[in-house]
């Protein structure tokens, strides 16, 4: 019937099927991920910047006209409004109304950039905190090494004898009356 032995086995059954779901799942993802199917009404633009990296992986870097064709390739590609073309010194430059800004703001960041910019502003928080933590303890130390400095001043000054071994009460006196000055 139902002992423990045939609830192992439902629990086993379920988990794998749980992980053939899983897997089917996985895999339509991926085939979905290398299929070129861009929606109608943006298709030329997912096409432009397809033709655009064909583009720059062919190019080398110290070539000025290839520079100056991946900055008319990266102002066609960020803005989105419409263009108006002006001719200066036989080079066609593209503008708009919006100004042009760096390449970098326009790049989305991967995610290992994100993840090492994360772990570069924890580390920095860490040493931060550890510089506090630092500070802290060196002024703790200052203050008791402070207090005991005094301690040792007020023990000497309190337990001097006379010649008789007697308590010296003018030396105590004159601590008591330190103090009290010090406090008004």
């Amino acid at each position: 019937g139902q002992g423990f032995a045939f609830r192992r086995k439902q629990k086993i059954e379920r988990q794998y099927r749980k992980l053939l779901k899983k897997g089917r799942r996985v895999q339509s993802q991926q085939d979905n991920q290398f299929t070129d199917t861009y929606p109608e009404h943006l298709k030329h633009l997912y096409l432009a910047e397809e033709e655009m990296l064909k583009r720059q992986r062919r190019r080398s870097p110290d070539d000025s006209e290839e520079k100056l064709n991946k900055a008319e390739d990266f102002v066609l590609e960020t803005m989105r409004c419409h263009y108006t073309v002006l001719p200066q010194d036989g080079v066609h430059v593209l503008f708009s109304y919006r100004s042009v800004m760096t390449e970098g703001k326009f790049k989305k960041k991967t995610s290992n950039q994100k993840a090492k910019e994360e772990y570069e502003k924890i580390k920095a928080e860490r040493a931060r905190k550890k510089e506090e933590a630092e500070k802290r303890q060196q002024q703790r130390e200052e203050a008791q090494r402070l207090y005991k400095q005094k301690k040792m001043e007020a023990y000497k000054i309190l337990s001097k004898k006379t010649k008789r071994g007697q308590p010296n009460l003018n030396l105590q006196m004159e601590f008591l009356l330190q103090k009290i000055q010090q406090n008004t």
